[in-house]
C-alpha cells in the first residue's frame, strides 16, 4: 500500500444544525456547511478548485457537483458526485487525493446536506424491487436479519445492543449540537417499541436533516493556513457488493479488508488508534466493525461495549459526538468532522486525552460498502 504521510491534510471542518431545519434546501445544508469550513481554514470560495459531494439519499439528483458549485458562484476545476452510499465520505477523499497528486487541484471541499425531516423522507420508507415481497421494506428489516446472525453465531444479547446505545448517546449528552441528547438506561431500551426484531427503536439511526463538510488540501498548502491541520494517514476500501441476503456470510461487512488496506497504508496497529467514529446506523454494525478492525476478537464486540470500554475516558472512545445514533442520522460526515475536531483539541467536555491517532468508519447499504480512514494530529509520524 502506498503512504500517505504527511502528504494531505484536513484543514477546515463545518456543519449545520442537525435534527430539524425548516426552510432550509437541500443545496443551502451543503452550502452553508462548505461555508462553515472555508471559515474554520481561514478560506474563501474562491481559493477552492474542487467541489465534492455526496448526494442527497432523500432524491438522489443528478449533477449535484455541480449544482453545488453553482450555488458558491464558482467553477471549480474537479467536481463529482459518488455513489458509495455512506461510505461515499472517504471515497471523496480518495478522490480529491488522486484530483491533487495529479495537479489538477489544490483545494478541495467534501460536503453532505439534506433535509429528509422537513422534505421528503420517501427513499426511506418505500420498499424496493423483489425485496418488498419478503417483508424487506427499508433498512431496518435487513440490518436486522444481519443483527440475529450475530447474534445466532456469538451470543451477542440485547442487552450489548442496548450498551451501544447507550455509550453514544452519553457522548452526545455532551454535544450541545446533538440532535438527542436524553441520557437512558437499559431499561429504557428495553421498553422502546419494537421496529423490526431484534431493534427496538433506540437501535435504529433518526431520519434528521443537516449538512457537513471538509477541506483537502496538501501539507505545504496546509502551512499557509490558520486551522491546525489534521493527516490523511491511511485510507482503504472493500465493498461486499452483492444483496446481503445473497452473500457466503451475513454477519460481516468490508471493513476487515479496508481496515487493513488503512492500517498498512498508514503504518499503524489498531493499538495506537486513541478513538474511533464508527458509522453506527444501527447498534450491531459497530460491533462487527470493531471486530473486524482488529480491536477484539470476532463476537467479543458487544462484551467490549458492556464493559464500558468504548466510552470517554475508557480504552477506546467510540462515536464522541453520538454518531448516527444520536448526533444526527446523517449518513457518516459528520463522523470525519468530529475526528478532526478531537485531534485538534477541540472536543470541549468530550474531549478524549492526548489523542493523537483515530479511526473514522464509513458504510453503505446493507453492509455493502466500506471505507476505512486513520488520521492524526502534528505530533505523529514527523
Amino acid at each position: 500500500m502506498k503512504s500517505l504521510k504527511q502528504k494531505y491534510c484536513i484543514v477546515g471542518v463545518g456543519n449545520t444544525a442537525y435534527g430539524k431545519n425548516p426552510g432550509i434546501s437541500q443545496i443551502a445544508h451543503n452550502v452553508l456547511a462548505i461555508r462553515a469550513a472555508l471559515e474554520d481554514a481561514g478560506l474563501s470560495a474562491q481559493d477552492l478548485d474542487g467541489v465534492l459531494t455526496k448526494a442527497p439519499t432523500s432524491t438522489f439528483p443528478m449533477l449535484w457537483g455541480p449544482k453545488i458549485a453553482e450555488a458558491l458562484r464558482i467553477q471549480p476545476k474537479v467536481t463529482a458526485t459518488l455513489d458509495q452510499a455512506g461510505a461515499s465520505n472517504i471515497g471523496l477523499i480518495q478522490y480529491a487525493i488522486s484530483a491533487i497528486e495529479m495537479g489538477q487541484a489544490e483545494v478541495i471541499a467534501i460536503s453532505y446536506g439534506d433535509n429528509p425531516r422537513t422534505g421528503t423522507r420517501a427513499s426511506y420508507a418505500r420498499p424496493r424491487g423483489d425485496d418488498a415481497l419478503a417483508g424487506l421494506f427499508g433498512a431496518p428489516s435487513s440490518y436486522a436479519m444481519v443483527a440475529k446472525r450475530h447474534m445466532h453465531e456469538y451470543g451477542t444479547t440485547n442487552e450489548q445492543l442496548a450498551n451501544v446505545a447507550i455509550a453514544h448517546r452519553t457522548h452526545a449528552n455532551m454535544n450541545p449540537n446533538a440532535q438527542f441528547q436524553e441520557l437512558f438506561t437499559v431499561d429504557d431500551y428495553m421498553s422502546s417499541r419494537w421496529v423490526a426484531e431484534p431493534f427496538r427503536l433506540l437501535d435504529c439511526c433518526p431520519v434528521s436533516d443537516g449538512g457537513a463538510a471538509y477541506i483537502i488540501t496538501t501539507e505545504e498548502k496546509a502551512k499557509e493556513l490558520r486551522a491546525l491541520p489534521v493527516y490523511i494517514e491511511g485510507i482503504g476500501q472493500a465493498h461486499p457488493s452483492w444483496d446481503f441476503y445473497r452473500r457466503p456470510e451475513l454477519a460481516t461487512s468490508g471493513a476487515k479488508i479496508a481496515g487493513k488496506m488503512a492500517f498498512e497504508s498508514a503504518g499503524l496497529q489498531p493499538t495506537d488508534v486513541d478513538f474511533c467514529e464508527i458509522y453506527d446506523c444501527f447498534t450491531i454494525v459497530p460491533l462487527i466493525s470493531l471486530e473486524e478492525y482488529g480491536f477484539v476478537n470476532k463476537g467479543e464486540g458487544g462484551s467490549f461495549y458492556e464493559e464500558q470500554r468504548t466510552h470517554i475516558g475508557g480504552e477506546l472512545p467510540c462515536n464522541t459526538s453520538g454518531g448516527l445514533l444520536s448526533e444526527t442520522g446523517m449518513p457518516g460526515t459528520q463522523l470525519v468532522v468530529e475526528a478532526v475536531r478531537q485531534l485538534r483539541g477541540e472536543g470541549e467536555n468530550r474531549q478524549v486525552k492526548d489523542a493523537e491517532v483515530g479511526l473514522v468508519s464509513q458504510q453503505g447499504g446493507i453492509m455493502t460498502t466500506h471505507a476505512t480512514m486513520l488520521l492524526s494530529n502534528q505530533g505523529v509520524h514527523q
